[in-house]
């Protein structure tokens, strides 16, 4: 599979990570989910993110299912790598890496504070994840508690070639992508931009230049026909079928709720067989089950009739 570059576009989709009741990996699932994520339009897949659970897999662990992704998928797979030290980030980038992977995801620690530390960090990460290895730069300050202004992202873009991709999570953070661009412009070097954050603000994003979703959602064909039809020139009716998705799109957003709402109905749509999470996690209650299923059978409506 091609290394990702700087003209990726379209969805990547974060994927779960099945589990069975008892906290095995189900590879089962795993191959179901990444096949449903394929059907559902995804032109790439990204594993191993912090929706993929990936804090809660060992380094072996972490080596199978990504073993097993990148052999199934006939897309580009990023792979997360984050880790709090180096050493670790430089073993699974080499081993992933040496499976196919298209390239890497890197968020920064928490404990970076100034700009200079941002950009010395993702320096030595870079050097890390090995030479030529393609890096995507996750920017997701209200999980990592590290703020990084355009002005920072330019200097990193600029100063290590491998960076080649933004996953853009900053809330609010659409100035940032229009800064980013009209940087290009001026004469930086153009990089990809792909947006997280459940797709809740895609319309906007792709209003401001971005060139996809890199994210997870409970109906990712959401995701790819909302990107297509705006790189197609079609807003309005980009915005007409995300509308109908929001409600799930915004209850899916809620901190510390939100993966068990999306593996609920991952699990009722048949792309996994348990909605299961590794502890520390926790299942939907009733209330909330008989919230979302109301939240379903409207979504199924609408759809019907935007025909």
């Amino acid at each position: 599979m091609p290394l990702l570059t700087a003209d990726a576009k379209g969805v990547y989709v974060i994927s779960v990570t099945p589990f069975h009741p008892d906290g095995r990996i189900d590879f089962d699932s795993l191959d179901r989910v990444t096949d449903f994520y394929l059907e559902k339009g995804a032109t790439g897949l990204t594993i191993l993110g912090i929706m993929g659970e990936a804090n809660k897999l060992t380094q072996a662990e972490s080596r199978e299912v990504a073993q097993r992704v990148i052999a199934r998928a006939n897309v580009p797979v990023v792979v997360g790598v984050s880790a709090p030290g180096l050493a670790a980030i430089t073993e699974l980038s080499a081993s992933v890496m040496d499976m196919g992977a298209a390239g890497v995801m890197i968020a920064p620690p928490g404990n970076l504070r100034t700009d200079t530390q941002i950009v010395t960090y993702y320096t030595q990460a870079c050097a890390a994840a090995g030479e030529g290895v393609p890096v995507v730069l996750q920017d997701f300050p209200l999980t990592t508690g590290v703020q990084i202004d355009p002005g920072t992202i330019r200097r990193i873009v600029d100063a290590l070639p491998q960076i080649v991709m933004l996953k853009h999570e900053d809330w609010p953070g659409l100035a940032k992508i229009t800064a980013l661009r009209k940087a290009e412009a001026a004469g930086g070097r153009r990089i990809a931009i792909l947006c997280g954050n459940g797709g809740l603000f895609l319309p906007e994003e792709m209003g401001r230049g971005a060139d996809g979703a890199m994210t997870g959602f409970a109906y990712p064909e959401m995701l790819a026909q909302v990107v297509g039809l705006c790189a197609a020139g079609q807003a309005e009716r980009a915005q007409d079928i995300f509308d109908a998705h929001l409600p799930l799109v915004r209850y899916e957003q809620q901190p510390g709720a939100g993966l068990a709402v999306r593996k609920y109905v991952l699990a009722k749509r048949g792309a996994i067989a348990s909605e299961a999470q590794r502890n520390p996690g926790a299942n939907l209650p009733a209330e909330a089950r008989a919230e979302v299923d109301r939240m379903i059978a409207r979504l199924e409506i609408r759809l019907k009739e935007l025909g």
